[in-house]
């Protein structure tokens, strides 16, 4: 089968096109023939700085979420069928092959129909950015209808996708982002109040768009010191999630003195852990989404699609930042 392989750890020129032999289903499983795969920022991390399982060495196939067809099934799987259309989030990280590639072969439990009406792309593009807000959303924070939540970097890949969810919810929602264009996609994605951060000090900002309180929820997608200073946009009580290490120089003492909740989102543990049980609950999460989709109430913006082949170009662009959506990888 054609895949693009990390060959070492290092710059994206490590990402090379080759030929593997074709993986055959085991019992339980299911073997999915490949139209699309995500590229997500947590590929890049781990073509620069090595895989998740210490014991592993390149060569390794990154990717954890795409989209394709079932094409065969292993003994005792009768959940889905040969021809079936599925999305899914697998591999990718060092424990199992992940999705560039023209073949995946998978746990049948932890595979999500594609309702009809969602392209391949779009489906391929969903699992990871899906599962991560959704999780920093509501299992980690527990939002609820009427609080506000501000969401940084609200036009990236998994802010759009926070963006949307936040509203069916209910919540209220404010939103960093650093250009008109990008403030018109979360504007017309629900966000109802727009921090343009690079004009404006966002935590001021925040707390005059709750009437002085701080939001109930701070989702954080950057990092360093937005994370750091998003503390003090937070109202009292008020819970910080975010999907990066905590950074040093965190004002615990003003947590403390405001009853804030911390909490870290890594959508990846289950896979890691080797946890069944959370990963039915993330697969009922994305069966969820796909629904949304279908039914237009869920959007997943594709920046742009690149080649199978040119994995290390959609990783510069990645790298180069600015992105408004998802880069997805097309396997014809």
């Amino acid at each position: 089968m054609r895949c693009c392989q990390m060959t070492a750890v290092g710059g994206p020129e490590v990402l090379q096109p080759v030929d593997l032999p074709q993986p055959d289903p085991g019992p339980g499983e299911v073997r999915v023939r490949l139209a699309a795969a995500g590229v997500n920022p947590v590929d890049t991390k781990v073509r620069a700085n090595g895989l998740f399982d210490p014991s592993a060495e390149p060569p390794a196939i990154l990717g954890c979420d795409g989209a394709g067809e079932v094409d065969a099934v292993g003994e005792g799987v009768d959940s889905v069928h040969a021809g079936q259309r599925v999305l899914l989030m697998n591999g990718g990280i060092g424990l199992a092959p992940g999705t560039y590639a023209e073949y995946t072969v998978l746990d049948a439990r932890f595979v999500t129909p594609i309702p009809e009406g969602v392209d391949d792309r779009e489906a391929a593009a969903m699992p990871l950015v899906a599962l991560t807000a959704w999780e920093a959303l509501f299992d980690r924070a527990g939002l609820q209808a009427g609080e506000w939540v501000l969401i940084h970097a609200g036009a990236g890949g998994v802010g759009h996708v926070a963006i949307q969810l936040a509203r069916q919810a209910g919540a209220r929602v404010v939103t960093t982002v650093s250009d008109d264009a990008k403030a018109q996609i979360a504007r017309d994605l629900g966000a109802e109040a727009i921090i343009r951060y690079r004009d404006e000090d966002f935590v001021e900002s925040a707390r005059r768009w709750t009437g002085g309180e701080g939001a109930a929820v701070v989702l954080d997608t950057v990092g360093g010191e937005t994370c750091a200073r998003s503390l003090h946009a937070l109202a009292t009580y008020g819970r910080l999630v975010t999907i990066l290490a905590l950074p040093q120089g965190l004002d615990w003492q003003h947590a403390r003195l405001h009853n804030h909740a911390v909490a870290q989102e890594l959508m990846l543990t289950p896979m890691i852990r080797g946890r069944a049980d959370w990963r039915r609950h993330q697969t009922a999460i994305l069966a969820e989404c796909a629904g949304r989709m279908a039914r237009r109430e869920l959007q997943v913006r594709v920046a742009g699609t690149y080649p199978l082949a040119q994995a290390a170009e959609a990783h510069r662009h990645l790298e180069a930042g600015g992105l408004a959506g998802k880069l997805v990888l097309t396997i014809p």
